[in-house]
C-alpha cells in the first residue's frame, strides 16, 4: 500500500530548493509575480523544479486550508435561533471561529459564521442541510471558503 506521509520539518534544515519554490508560490499568491516563469526567475530557480516540488511544500499555517469556510444564515428573529444554529455546528464536529450577528431588521437578522471543518464526520452539504432545517434559519449558504 502506497501511502502519502507527511513530516514537519525545521525550515533551517530544507534544500534551499523548497524553499525559494514556497517563496515563488508566494509571490503569485500575492500578485508580485504574474506568471510562473516571472516568479521562478525573481527567485532563481527553474520553471522544472518549481513544477516538480510546488505540491510538495507549504508552510504550517496553510495545513487547514480548504477547511475553513465561511457560512451566511439568515434566521428569523426569535428566541433561540442562533442557539438552533450554534447546536447544528456542534452536533456536526465544527470547530466555530468566528460569529457575527446583524441587528434584526424586518424580523430576520444575518448571521456570517466561519468554522473549521476537517474533524466534520459528514460532509459540507449534510451540514448545510441540517442548517436549513434548524427552527428560525430562513437560508444558509457557503460564502467563502
Amino acid at each position: 500500500m502506497n501511502r502519502t506521509q507527511y513530516y514537519l520539518v525545521n525550515a533551517d534544515i530544507l534544500p534551499e530548493i523548497f524553499l525559494k519554490v514556497e517563496d515563488a508560490k508566494e509571490l503569485l499568491q500575492t500578485g508580485e509575480a504574474a506568471t510562473v516563469a516571472e516568479a521562478v526567475a525573481k527567485v532563481g530557480i527553474s520553471r522544472s523544479a518549481f513544477y516538480k516540488y510546488k505540491d510538495s511544500i507549504s508552510p504550517f499555517q496553510d495545513m487547514k486550508r480548504g477547511h475553513i469556510l465561511t457560512f451566511h444564515i439568515f434566521l428569523l428573529d426569535q428566541p433561540g435561533a442562533l442557539s438552533g444554529v450554534l447546536t447544528t455546528f456542534a452536533e456536526s464536529c465544527a470547530n466555530i471561529l468566528t460569529i457575527n450577528q446583524n441587528i434584526p431588521i424586518n424580523g430576520t437578522a444575518t448571521v456570517t459564521v466561519s468554522a473549521e471543518t476537517s474533524q466534520m464526520r459528514d460532509g459540507v452539504e449534510t451540514l448545510l442541510s441540517r442548517l436549513r432545517e434548524t427552527r428560525g434559519v430562513l437560508r444558509a449558504e457557503v460564502l467563502a471558503g
